[in-house]
């Protein structure tokens, strides 16, 4: 791993494990305030609406003044929001500090855009693994230690950890991580998968797009390869979402541990080893030989299939070794469709763009944060619990099969290249 890799490797993985921190914990500290399943889904989808707003305005600055600048001033709002909900005395202030965070939550985005900048094409899926890495620790160890922090001394001490993991990640950024990034050696504008000879197209004016330039933004699901891969991105983050944001009170609805409904600690426990099972199988697409021997569409495609059935285990579990072997599916499937998804997306734009197509990423993100929660948590509101999980399973079908067709597009259209 060259160095600037291990520095954004170092800042990513502080920053997830300051997230699943919360990710088991959220739900119930909302319900301690009074929260319906029907609020806590609407309290991540005001997080995520936050993010939509800023999200492309993040991505398009750091491709003005640089990534690191970007990057710190999005985990000082973290770490602010962080606090504001350590010490919330009501569920207003617990949704404030959800609104400063998500103003400000353009790690993610940055940090990707940060790995494009210093890696050729070709080595982008293995250098994406080391985000998908970050969250395989992040799921590891987040979590887990959460549902124990809460368990034995309240909810308020594992916030005030995250806050301070933020903190860290601040000062990681600070002293770690270069301000220009190195261009790889050799490096010329992405084209398209299939062709070489061409660079890919710009955005009409250059790489700088307004916030709402919405019809800006439909030039890139226009192009004929990109288009179909930022569609399969919005169904897998709308699918995870939509299990994340609704997995801990379905636990707490279908699962008990000696007689006891799972709560925050079970709930961590699970997540930690969905994270153990993501750290394998990001180590394995950091080897490189998966995408050697599957190649990245094909690797999307098992992901899909794998993650579908985990989800309809799911809806079909009542009990806990039945949602392990859900976890094991989901997990392995997530794990591969995330680094592969975003390694073609980025093949398919030059250097200039890549700050302005993972904001477009994190946009889409941001839409499927906001209405799969909000679902999730009416369907759980409802007692419908199977239901949620089925309708996660639907959604990543949805994804297979477009990610089949396109599959199957691009075959026939090289075979008749040949023939002609």
């Amino acid at each position: 791993m060259r160095s600037p890799l291990l520095a954004i490797f170092l800042v990513v993985v502080v920053d997830v494990l300051g997230l699943t921190i919360m990710l088991p914990l959220l739900p119930f500290y909302a319900e301690h305030f009074g929260a319906s399943p029907t609020v806590v889904g609407l309290l991540v989808s005001t997080y995520a609406l936050c993010q939509l707003l800023a999200g492309p305005v993040l991505g398009q600055i750091s491709d003005h003044v640089g990534r690191k600048p970007v990057l710190l001033a999005s985990q000082v709002g973290t770490f602010a929001g962080f606090l504001v909900l350590a010490y919330a005395p009501s569920l207003f202030f617990v949704f404030l500090g959800r609104v400063i965070d998500g103003l400000t939550a353009g790690n993610l985005s940055i940090a990707q855009a940060y790995i494009a900048d210093v890696t050729a094409p070709k080595e982008r899926a293995r250098a994406f693994a080391v985000i998908g890495i970050a969250f395989g620790i992040g799921f590891l160890v987040g979590p887990g230690l959460s549902g124990y922090l809460s368990a034995h001394y309240g909810f308020h001490v594992p916030i005030l950890c995250a806050a301070g993991l933020s903190l860290t990640s601040i000062l990681g950024t600070t002293f770690l991580l270069p301000a220009v990034p190195p261009r790889p050696e050799g490096e010329r504008p992405a084209a398209p998968i299939g062709q070489q000879e061409e660079d890919a197209p710009v955005a009409p004016g250059g790489t700088r797009l307004r916030l709402f330039d919405w019809g800006t933004y439909a030039q890139y699901f226009r192009r004929p390869v990109l288009g179909g891969l930022l569609w399969e991105f919005f169904l897998f983050t709308f699918a995870f979402a939509s299990f994340t944001g609704g997995f801990a009170l379905f636990a707490e609805r279908r699962y008990a541990w000696h007689g006891v409904a799972f709560g925050p600690k079970q709930v961590g426990y699970v997540f930690t080893y969905a994270g153990l099972l993501g750290i394998v199988v990001q180590g394995s697409l950091r080897s490189g030989w998966p995408v050697r021997v599957f190649g990245e569409v094909r690797l999307v495609t098992f992901g899909f299939a794998a993650a579908a059935a985990g989800y309809t285990i799911l809806g079909l579990s009542h009990a806990v070794p039945t949602l392990l072997i859900a976890a094991t599916f989901s997990s392995l499937g997530n794990g591969l469709i995330r680094p592969a998804l975003t390694s073609l997306i980025t093949q398919q734009v030059g250097r200039g763009e890549q700050g302005v197509v993972l904001g477009l990423n994190q946009s889409l993100m941001s839409i499927a944060q906001i209405v799969g929660p909000a679902i999730a948590g009416a369907l759980i509101d409802r007692g419908w619990l199977s239901t949620w999980a089925f309708w996660t399973a639907l959604i990543t079908v949805v994804a297979l099969v477009l990610n089949r067709t396109a599959r199957e597009s691009r075959t026939a259209a090289a075979e008749r290249l040949e023939r002609a």
